[in-house]
């Protein structure tokens, strides 16, 4: 089918107001704009936003070459309790917020004529998420359009049946097997297909033919042999009346894994017997997957998840799904040493999916935070029975081609599993999922202490403590009293308790033998076992469950040596995700250590983010980003960072999920004399300090890849030297002083989604500006480290994307001051500013006002390239930064 951009055009306002439309583009976040206030029922969860029911409207004339056609609307994602409406007509009511659904919208557009569309998306339920959800139209549309008898969207499956490597003859990228494909084609009529395999090159490197088999109204069709039951009986509720199935020889083919992300696209045309055709195509990776007492093997070889979980917002855009926006999240992460991602805790956008396959980076495809316990009141668990099998049929028809995708999730810390009729829905969703797709293993996020002290009636969730937080919300808005002084239940409060009892509280209560108890049967339920802090019962359990494969379904940050450490003599270990990646809107405060300057109250109104990402809210790399890449042998370091010196010994509010707040500087101007907190992260016999020449301390390491020092602050140069066991240097990094002189800098960072040096610049020590995280920038595959120009010169945005511009206070040689604070008002021109802010986890500012407070010496703004209109050279953007003492402009061509 032929797929419409159907995003432009689009008006939205409020539903329960009257009135005027605002003009957007979608995707869009409405709740991104809406104020922050103490009374905000969402509180905690959502950051303090307001929650509010949206409409949204489009008018719409077909043109007519549309005339006869089928026409199906997607929305890959409206959050939530979505209903769309055509001239006054409500066609469809889907209620999940994460997951795409189409609308035929064949017999309510008419060629020719203007027709109202009109979507309604809810969220003044509050509270109805434990994060930041956004709301609205939050990612894009599309029209398809096609013959009645066509090829399904999605309706493309192709899966490796087989990969037999070929003898190496040449570098490590290339990586061949001769390959079997099988590629399954679901169409509304009977008729043939026609398959071609491509490859990069364009080259039509394998063909073939297929008839259509009807599907019969049990779900089974005429090549049930080798298409799953669950898979056919999903087409048929898609609108597929039939299926054809190849299987097709590629020889020589080129493989996809996290080293080599080699793709091809499956391009298939069909020919209907009654004279319909379409044309559609898919991208797909050649790749095998299996998983045993041998660990999770991609292409027959042992790989170990290192991943991170992530939110769906981006940031200063709210819940926008911006394209540009996941890769450049994505790219982030890559560089942090992280092969994979979670998506944390709903299905992914298919920006997030298509960007992993290019890069190589695998995916934990999640579906839901809940099942039938409320853990918000408003939540999904109403709705969740009667629709958590179309969820999943919707979520694996879309993510199933994609060879990024290695594991199914069926929810997160779920206290159901502790129950009997949570064990029996625990299988009967892998059962589910094994009908849908075969091909890849089953896993659920269990948060084993909380079980046990769910089947003790001490559980984190449950509906009465999800109702009586709700009440007692409303009672104390009727009362016009604060909501800051509300009691904390729920995952507030065990959130509370572990920041106050340590890392350890959920990690040993794990190990109680009442934990195993309680978990075993579900367990037995997945094909792989998702532990959240979990670790210190993986010895045990291997050898008491000698078949058990276990993943870190969540995990602390200062565990990620210690699991890279098992998991290389452990392949039933499969794999680790940090919580978190990057840090996300919402749920606030449960991973950050503020002080007082940046924090004046540590809970209550004000708390934006959770503070608990390796990368903080703008991206930037924190210390804890530099000793994971060296846990995760990412590189051998040694790498550098070290704690505000201007706090050292300043009490700061609690967190389990922070382990440190060090960052990679040694410009702390006015802390002269002060005691100084440095971190040093290597994998080696010992490390040295080294500063201004003079050796301050040595250490050995053991059991970790982190050794502390304490020192004296004073400007100038700070190294770290690593040795091996025979006393030989085997590395050196540096941190230098930035000089008294400020300046305000703005640098391109990222545009159209890549990186450019600037991505990690400021923190460096050798007069470029370059931080720790570039130091393999010109060599790194393509691992999302590559700069687009050392120079920073030459770069351009391609029209219609965005370009992220960092703006720093620095010295003259690019060094940033974190001490400096200041507000910075942008504007833009040539472009349209779509987010501007900092980083700070307690912050009162708001994303779309044009002017924003620094944290620790930076801010972030995004801006959108003007959109081609009719062959016009498009203007550059100029974008121009002051503060009241400091100004800078940039100008970025746009082509």
């Amino acid at each position: 089918m032929q797929a419409i951009d159907f995003n432009d055009g689009w008006s939205y306002r409020h539903l329960d107001a009257d009135e005027s439309f605002t003009a957007v583009r979608l995707p869009h976040d409405a709740m991104i704009g809406e104020p922050r206030h103490e009374d905000a029922p969402g509180g905690v969860n959502t950051g303090w936003f307001d929650g509010r029911d949206y409409e949204y409207v489009k008018t719409y004339a077909p043109g007519p070459e549309l005339a006869g056609r089928l026409l199906l609307l997607e929305f890959e994602g409206v959050y939530h309790n979505a209903e769309v409406w055509v001239d006054g007509a409500q066609l469809v009511f889907r209620p999940y917020g994460y997951t795409n659904f189409r609308v035929d919208v064949t017999d309510a557009l008419a060629a020719g004529e203007p027709h109202e569309i009109r979507v309604v998306a809810r969220n003044a339920d509050q509270p109805n998420s434990r994060w930041y959800s956004g709301a609205g139209i939050y990612r894009p549309v599309t029209l398809w359009a096609g013959d009645a008898g066509h090829i399904l969207p999605d309706g493309i499956t192709v899966r490796t049946v087989s990969a037999t490597p070929l003898p190496a003859d040449g570098p490590a990228d290339a990586v061949k097997a001769d390959a079997v494909i099988e590629a399954s084609i679901e169409t509304t009529a009977s008729g043939t297909v026609a398959i071609d395999i491509i490859d990069t090159s364009g080259a039509v490197v394998a063909n073939a033919q297929a008839v259509t088999r009807d599907i019969q109204p049990t779900g089974r069709g005429g090549e049930a042999d080798v298409v799953p039951q669950g898979a056919l009986a999903a087409a048929l509720d898609a609108g597929a009346n039939a299926v054809a199935v190849a299987r097709i020889e590629v020889p020589d083919a080129a493989l996809w894994d996290c080293d080599h992300p080699n793709l091809y696209r499956c391009v298939v045309r069909f020919a209907g017997d009654d004279g319909s055709r379409d044309e559609s195509e898919t991208t797909f990776g050649v790749r095998t997957l299996a998983w045993g007492d041998d660990g999770l093997l991609l292409n027959g070889r042992r790989v170990i998840i290192q991943g991170a979980c992530i939110h769906h917002d981006n940031g200063v855009l709210g819940a926008c799904a911006y394209a540009d926006a996941v890769e450049r999240k994505v790219r982030l992460l890559r560089a942090c040493g992280y092969n994979a991602v979670r998506s944390a805790h709903n299905p992914c956008s298919r920006a997030l999916l298509d960007v992993c396959d290019r890069l190589g980076v695998l995916v934990m495809d999640e579906y839901i935070d809940h099942w039938y316990i409320h853990k918000t009141q408003h939540d999904y668990v109403d709705y969740f029975n009667d629709w958590w099998r179309r969820d999943l049929n919707d979520m694996v028809r879309k993510d199933r081609s994609h060879p990024s995708v290695v594991l199914y999730s069926t929810g997160n810390e779920v206290s159901e599993t502790a129950q009997p009729k949570g064990i029996a829905l625990t299988q009967a969703m892998t059962d589910h999922l094994h009908g849908l797709d075969p091909t890849r293993p089953v896993t659920c996020g269990v948060n084993i202490f909380f079980n046990f002290l769910s089947s003790i009636g001490m559980g984190v969730y449950s509906d009465d403590k999800a109702a009586k937080e709700a009440a007692e919300a409303e009672k104390r808005r009727a009362a016009g009293e604060s909501q800051k002084k509300h009691k904390a239940v729920g995952s507030e409060f065990f959130n509370n308790m572990a920041g106050l009892l340590g890392a350890d509280f959920m990690k040993t209560g794990a190990t109680l033998p009442f934990c195993d108890w309680k978990t075993r049967d579900a367990f037995a339920a997945m094909d792989v076992a998702g532990y959240n802090y979990g670790i210190k019962r993986y010895r045990h359990d291997l050898k008491a469950y000698p078949h058990r494969l276990i993943l870190g379904s969540e995990t602390f940050c200062s565990d990620a040596y210690k699991f890279r450490e098992l998991a290389k003599h452990n392949p039933r270990i499969v794999g680790d995700f940090v919580w978190a990646g990057i840090d996300y809107l919402g749920e606030v405060g449960i991973g950050s250590w503020e002080y007082t300057d940046y924090a004046p109250e540590f809970s209550g109104f004000g708390w934006l983010s959770a503070g608990s990402g390796r990368l903080d809210l703008t991206g930037r790399p924190l210390g804890e980003a530099l000793y994971t890449r060296v846990a995760l042998e990412a590189e051998q370091g040694p790498l550098m960072a070290v704690c505000p010196v201007n706090h050292t010994g300043d009490k700061h509010s609690p967190s389990s999920w922070k382990m440190s707040n060090a960052i990679d500087s040694w410009s702390w101007n006015g802390c002269e004399g002060r005691k100084a907190n440095v971190e040093v992260y290597a994998r080696a016999a010992t490390v040295a300090l080294v500063l201004n020449d003079r050796e301050v301390g040595r250490k050995a390491m053991r059991d970790d890849c982190i050794a502390r020092f304490t020192c004296t602050y004073e400007p100038g140069v700070l190294e770290a030297v690593s040795y091996d066991e025979s006393g030989q240097e085997i590395g050196r990094c540096r941190l230098t002083s930035a000089s008294e002189e400020t300046m305000l800098v703005a640098e391109v960072e990222s545009v159209n989604g890549a990186l450019t040096a600037a991505a990690f610049a400021g923190y460096g020590t050798d007069g470029s500006g370059r931080s720790q995280m570039s130091t393999e920038s010109e060599t790194a595959a393509p691992d999302g480290v590559t700069p687009l120009d050392d120079n920073h010169r030459d770069i351009s945005v391609q029209p219609g994307h965005l370009c992220y511009v960092r703006l720093r206070y620095t010295d003259a040689n690019g060094i940033t001051k974190p001490l400096e604070r200041g507000r910075i008002a942008v504007t833009v021109e040539g472009g349209k500013l779509l987010g501007l802010g900092c980083a700070a986890p307690y912050n009162r500012d708001s994303f779309v006002s044009g002017e924003t407070g620094t944290y620790y010496g930076e801010a972030l703004a995004v801006v959108e390239a003007p959109r081609p209109q009719d062959g016009a050279v498009p203007e550059p953007i100029t974008l121009t930064a002051n503060d009241g003492n400091h100004s800078t402009t940039l100008v970025v061509p746009v082509r």
